[in-house]
C-alpha cells in the first residue's frame, strides 16, 4: 500500500489531465454522515487530494432522496446541497434513482413469545454504480483523461477499473472514503489515497452562497 501512495500523479512537462468520479452514496455513508463536514466543496477536496493534477471534470453520481414522514427535511437538505454543487463550474451531477418498498425481515433480538419478524421500508439506490462505470469507460475511450480518480470503496467497480487500466491503458486511482478499504479495489488501482477528516475540514463551502436564482445558506442541521 505504501508503494501505491508514492505513485506519480503528473507526467514530465506539466499537470496530468484527470477526471474524478464520485459515488455519492459511498462518500456520504463512508465519511460524511453525522459529521460536521457535509457541506463539502468537492472541487476543493479534489484539489487537496490531487494537488499535482489538472482536474478536467468532476462527475457526482447520486439519486434524489424522497423525504420520509419522520424526516421530511432530508430531501430539502439534499436539494440545497445539490444547488451548492451546481455552483462549481467543472462539476456535473449524474442522477440514478431510489426505490423504496416494504419488506418483511427477522428481528435481531425478538422478545420471547413476541413477533419474530417486522415490516420495514427498504430504500435502495439504483443506477449510480452503473452510471459511474459507464462514464469512466466512455471518457477513457474518448481520451478525456490520462488519470481517473474514483471516490468510492465499492468493490463492484473492480471490473470497470480493470478494463480502463488494462485494455484502455489509463491509470485509475482510488480516493477511499471508508474506514476499511476494499482489498480487491486497492490492489487493482494505480494508486490509493485515504480521505481523512483534515481534508474534509479544509474543503467546506462558505455558509452563504449565491447562484442565478439568488442567495442560499448551509442547512441549519449541518
Amino acid at each position: 500500500m505504501r508503494g501505491r501512495r508514492k505513485a506519480a500523479f503528473a507526467f514530465p512537462g506539466g499537470f496530468v489531465r484527470t477526471c474524478v468520479y464520485i459515488d455519492a452514496f459511498n462518500l456520504y455513508y463512508g465519511c460524511l454522515r453525522g459529521s460536521r463536514y457535509r457541506w463539502l466543496d468537492l472541487s476543493a477536496l479534489c484539489r487537496i487530494m490531487l494537488p499535482r493534477n489538472e482536474i478536467v471534470s468532476i462527475k457526482y453520481f447520486t439519486a434524489r432522496v424522497v423525504g420520509r414522514p419522520n424526516n421530511r427535511e432530508q430531501s430539502l437538505r439534499q436539494r440545497t446541497y445539490l444547488r451548492a454543487l451546481e455552483t462549481l463550474p467543472n462539476l456535473e451531477i449524474v442522477y440514478g434513482h431510489y426505490l423504496s418498498h416494504i419488506v418483511r425481515m427477522p428481528l435481531a433480538n425478538p422478545v420471547p413469545s413476541g413477533p419474530r419478524y417486522a415490516e420495514v421500508v427498504k430504500t435502495e439506490e439504483k443506477g449510480s454504480d452503473v452510471n459511474l462505470a459507464t462514464h469512466m469507460i466512455s471518457d477513457a475511450y474518448e481520451d478525456r483523461f490520462e488519470i481517473a480518480a474514483i471516490i468510492t470503496n465499492d468493490s463492484d467497480l473492480l471490473g470497470p477499473v480493470n478494463l480502463v487500466t488494462g485494455r484502455l491503458r489509463r491509470k485509475v486511482g482510488v480516493l477511499n472514503p471508508q474506514r476499511h478499504p476494499a482489498f480487491v479495489l486497492t490492489k487493482a488501482a494505480s494508486f490509493f489515497k485515504q480521505i481523512r477528516p483534515a481534508a474534509l475540514a479544509a474543503s467546506q463551502f462558505s455558509s452563504d452562497l449565491s447562484d442565478a436564482a439568488g442567495h442560499f445558506t448551509k442547512p441549519a442541521a449541518w
